[in-house]
């Protein structure tokens, strides 16, 4: 699994027919579903302060709902030189920390719905029935180097 957010746009790109299920989309009790919807994404920033020693002194984490707000919010706060100031050290991102995950609703053909949630190190596949999903799921993701 990648360490990065490169595959975050791929996952997130619910509009393409090249999701997880290659599901269709569908209509149920008169109502159209997306074949698959972000259920739920958080992204966390890490920035450490350390002193003249290259002591720790603190860190903040910065934690959003969005692709778009994890650039912005971290970089905001690398830039906030008052804060830094009052902790007592100087600003380094730590990328080896930052964290993602985000949660993808998919409706099956067959009308099952599950969940495929991709992490920094990990993807997990829940909420199936049928192994024919999973078995489907397993091909894309192969297919996604993005993902090896």
């Amino acid at each position: 699994m990648t360490d990065n957010l490169s595959s975050i746009p791929l996952v997130q790109d619910t509009s393409s027919t090249q999701t997880p299920s290659a599901a269709l989309r569908m209509s149920k009790a008169e109502m159209t579903l997306d074949p698959v919807v972000r259920s739920q994404e958080r992204y966390d920033a890490k920035i450490v302060y350390e002193n003249l020693e290259a002591d720790k002194v603190g860190d903040v984490s910065v934690k959003v709902a969005s692709v778009a707000a994890f650039g912005t919010a971290a970089t905001d706060v690398m830039d906030d030189d008052d804060l830094a100031l009052a902790i007592g050290g100087t600003q380094s991102r730590n990328y080896a920390k930052d964290t993602y995950s985000c949660k993808l609703k998919c409706h099956d053909p067959s009308g099952e719905v599950y969940f495929v949630t991709f992490s920094r190190n990990k993807i997990r596949f829940s909420s199936y029935a049928d192994d024919a999903i999973r078995n489907t799921v397993e091909t894309w993701a192969d297919g996604k180097p993005e993902l090896s």
